[in-house]
C-alpha cells in the first residue's frame, strides 16, 4: 500500500484518517463550492485500533492508505457508526471484508436498522443505549443519542480518556482541506460554509438543535477536541465558538431584521422590479440580500435565509405560471421549514398577472405573514418603478418595526 497518503495525529492516540474529496460539487442539491472531506478517525487501544465511521464509497483506497501508515487494517478491533448515511458507513462492507466479519460495528439502536437496511448481512451491527458506556480494548465511549439531527439514528460518541467528541454532521461544514484544524483554516470561509452547510442541512431540525444546545453542559461531556463527520475540527475557544453558533442559527425566535429578495426575469421586466423593491427595503434601514436565479443557486437562497425574516420572490408569467428556477428553490425551501415571518411576490405580466399569482400561493405555505402581488403588465413604466420602490419600503418599515 502506497504511503503517499498519511494519518494525521490529533491527540496522543487518536488520528484522523478521513478523505478529502476535491471535486464535490452537489450534495443531494446543496451546491458545495469548497467539495467536503469524509472524517474517519482511528483511536489506540490496549492492543489494536478502534475505527470510529468510515468514509463515502470510492473513497476506500484513501482511507486503508492512512489507516495502513498507523497499522494494519486487522489490528482493528471494533468499529462504531456514528450515522448510517452513505457518505460516513459507504465503506463499512469494505473494510469489514479486509479485516474480517466478526469485528464488532456499534451503532444506535436505530443505527443498527438503518445499516442492516443499507448492507442486509454484510453489516450486522450491535446496538448501544443513549447515555451508556461501554469499554472497547481498554478506552471508555461514551454514548449519545441526537436522533433527527439529521437522522433518526444520528449519535455522538464521546472518548472518555482524551476527552475527545466525535460529533457526527453536527458541528460540521462541507469544506475540502489540507488542514485538519479550524484555527488554521480563513475564519470568513469557516462561518459562511457552515451557516451553509447548517440552513440546506439542519435547519428543518433547528428546534431540536436549540434543546441540545440548551442540554449540552447537562450531557456529562468535558469536551476538549470535537470532530464532526465534515470540515475541520475543533479545539481551544473553536468548541465555544461553534456551540454559540449553533445555539444562534437554531433559535427561530431571535430578530433578522433582514429581506431577501429572489427573483427569474426573461425580458429584464422583473429584474427592474426586483432592484427597485430592493432599494425601497434598503431605504428603511432593513437588510437586503438580492438574488437574481441566473447567477445564483437553491443553496445560496437557503444560505442567506438564514439571517433572514422576508422572503421576497419574483417570476414572471410562463405558460400560466412561474418560471422554473423559481419553482425549484421554493420548493427546495419549502422542506428546510426557515422561520419566515412576511413573504411576498411580484413579477411583470402579459396578458394575466398569474406567474406572481402562483409563488404568492406557495408563499402562503412558508410565510407567517404574506402580502398581496406587486405586478406591472409588459414593461414597467417609471409609475410602476415608484410602485416597487414604495412596496419595498414598506416591507422593509414593516420588519424594522417589529
Amino acid at each position: 500500500m502506497s504511503q503517499a497518503l498519511q494519518a494525521i495525529q490529533i491527540t496522543q492516540s487518536i488520528y484522523w484518517v478521513g478523505a478529502i474529496d476535491w471535486s464535490l460539487r452537489d450534495f443531494h442539491g446543496y451546491e458545495t463550492r469548497r467539495g467536503s472531506t469524509y472524517n474517519a478517525f482511528l483511536v489506540k487501544g490496549n492492543s489494536g485500533y478502534i475505527l470510529i465511521d468510515t468514509v463515502k464509497r470510492g473513497f476506500e483506497h484513501e482511507l486503508e492508505a492512512r489507516i495502513s501508515s498507523i497499522c494494519h487494517l486487522k489490528d482493528i478491533k471494533a468499529i462504531i457508526s456514528n450515522h448510517a448515511e452513505m457518505d460516513h458507513s459507504g465503506n463499512l462492507p469494505y473494510i469489514l471484508h479486509r479485516i474480517g466479519s466478526d469485528v464488532p460495528v456499534y451503532a444506535s439502536m436505530m443505527g443498527v436498522k438503518a445499516l442492516a437496511a443499507h448492507f442486509g448481512d454484510n453489516v450486522k451491527a450491535i446496538a448501544v443505549k443513549n447515555g451508556s458506556s461501554l469499554e472497547i480494548d481498554g478506552r471508555t465511549f461514551k454514548f449519545v443519542e441526537t436522533r433527527m439531527l439529521h437522522w433518526p439514528d444520528s449519535m455522538w460518541t464521546f472518548d472518555e480518556k482524551e476527552h475527545v467528541l466525535f460529533s457526527n454532521d453536527a458541528f460540521g461544514m462541507h469544506l475540502a482541506t489540507l488542514e485538519r484544524w479550524y484555527d488554521e483554516c480563513d475564519p470568513a470561509i469557516l462561518k459562511e460554509e457552515g451557516e451553509r452547510y447548517f440552513a440546506n442541512i439542519l435547519m428543518p431540525y433547528a428546534p431540536l438543535v436549540s434543546k441540545l444546545c440548551a442540554s449540552y453542559d447537562s450531557l456529562g461531556i468535558d469536551v476538549a477536541v470535537l470532530c464532526p463527520d465534515h470540515g475541520p475540527l475543533w479545539r481551544n475557544e473553536g468548541i465555544q465558538l461553534v456551540l454559540n453558533r449553533y445555539a444562534e442559527w437554531s433559535n427561530k425566535s431571535r430578530p433578522r431584521k433582514k429581506a431577501v429578495v429572489v427573483f427569474d426575469t426573461m425580458w429584464h421586466s422583473t429584474e427592474s422590479m426586483a432592484h427597485a423593491i430592493a432599494e425601497g427595503i434598503h431605504s428603511s434601514g432593513c437588510a437586503c440580500t438580492l438574488l437574481p436565479l441566473s447567477g445564483s443557486h437553491r443553496s445560496d437562497v437557503a444560505a442567506a435565509l438564514i439571517h433572514a425574516d422576508a422572503l421576497i420572490v419574483g417570476s414572471p408569467t410562463l405558460n400560466s405560471g412561474m418560471l422554473p428556477k423559481v419553482a425549484d428553490v421554493l420548493c427546495y425551501l419549502a422542506g428546510l421549514k426557515f422561520p419566515i415571518k412576511l413573504g411576498a411576490a411580484f413579477g411583470s405580466y402579459g396578458w394575466a398577472p398569474l406567474g406572481p399569482k402562483a409563488v404568492a400561493e406557495q408563499l402562503k405555505s412558508l410565510c407567517l405573514e404574506t402580502l398581496e402581488p406587486q405586478t406591472a403588465n409588459f414593461v414597467p413604466t417609471p409609475e410602476d418603478l415608484e410602485a416597487c420602490r414604495n412596496y419595498g419600503k414598506s416591507i422593509g418599515d414593516k420588519m424594522m418595526s417589529e
